[in-house]
């Protein structure tokens, strides 16, 4: 049976979110360059313990492991005709976890950018963009998602995409972009922008925010920045568990479980319904999360001086909404979440 996000949303104040995807199945044996949706059917037992590492932490909604599942990402693997499957069997072995549970827990079936870049200034056309999100849509809804996710979106031309795709599927769904220049996404998005577009998008969201980014610190400023358009729509925030180092050989974040649990009452604090972690947020940090956001009395919306004295410095004195911030003109990159 599945679990109705709209349901939780009318009777919780907020939901936990899962973690980190990437960063957990890295420390499970996938390797840089190695595609994760692959794994759904050749290591089934280690997504079913990504998604039981999130469930035991506390988390009331993780995400499949499908991020990188358009035919775009697949075709880099040769696996451009197994969308469909891929997708399908990660909401599955999803279900089969959040079934397991003794409580209520969503499965969101995540779905990533293309990597491509939409056109006119490239070739990825809106029809296409719409048929590809489509079809993974159609294999998470097979699959048994509650809700399609799509994430850590840069052009506001995708984002619209995948909403009329997850229309065509019949499909609930939240998506968050990813701010990650100067209070912007790489296509030069701001916050405000993208809580006046989800309104005027013929199917909405039920929830719309921000995930991965730079740090908690910009994530937060990123959410107050919806906060101030005055929106009525659910806020997601999963930000970064703090800033990646490259330690030993290997990329660590050096958010701290305690700076996480102040990071999800900070985000409930300023309006956020749906909070979780992305790159680097794993069981110990979500449990954490968890224990602050049911011990801790909710308070005011914090000021930026409260969120750079318990979180840290933001990246960059802009914030996306000043006058005479300029848009940045950066190449588009593919990041695979967590």
């Amino acid at each position: 049976m599945g679990t109705s996000l709209s349901d939780l949303l009318d009777t919780r104040d907020w939901i936990l979110a899962d973690g980190a995807t990437g960063t957990n199945l890295f420390n499970m044996g996938l390797q840089s360059g190695d595609a994760p949706e692959l794994w759904n059917v050749d290591h089934p037992d280690r997504i079913r313990k990504l998604y039981q590492l999130a469930v035991d932490a506390g988390s009331d909604l993780f995400l499949t492991n499908s991020f990188g599942g358009t035919a775009s990402r697949l075709k880099l693997h040769g696996a451009e005709k197994r969308v469909r499957e891929l997708s399908r069997v990660a909401a599955e072995l999803g279900r089969d976890v959040a079934d397991r549970s003794d409580r209520a827990v969503v499965v969101a079936g995540s779905v990533g950018p293309t990597g491509e870049i939409m056109a006119p200034i490239g070739n990825l056309t809106h029809e296409i963009a719409v048929e590809q999100f489509h079809e993974q849509a159609d294999g998470l809804k097979e699959g048994g998602a509650d809700v399609v996710w799509v994430e850590t979106i840069s052009a506001p031309e995708e984002y619209r995409a995948a909403a009329e795709a997850f229309r065509l599927a019949d499909m609930p769904w939240c998506g968050t972009m990813s701010f990650d220049t100067a209070g912007r996404t790489m296509m030069g998005f701001t916050s405000a922008d993208l809580a006046e577009m989800v309104e005027k998008l013929d199917h909405k969201p039920l929830a719309f925010g921000a995930n991965c980014g730079v740090g908690a610190s910009d994530l937060m400023r990123t959410v107050l920045g919806f906060v101030a358009q005055g929106t009525e729509r659910p806020i997601i925030a999963k930000g970064n568990a703090g800033i990646p180092k490259y330690v030993d050989g290997h990329i660590h974040y050096d958010g701290t479980p305690d700076l996480m649990a102040d990071y999800a009452c900070l985000a409930r604090d300023a309006g956020a319904r749906i909070i979780g972690g992305c790159c680097g947020t794993m069981p110990e940090h979500l449990s954490k999360m968890r224990e602050a956001l049911e011990t801790r009395p909710k308070g005011d919306i914090p000021a930026l001086e409260e969120i750079v004295a318990r979180l840290g410095a933001f990246s960059s004195d802009a914030d996306g909404t000043g006058e005479d911030d300029a848009a940045p003109t950066r190449k588009r990159r593919g990041r695979r979440r967590g």
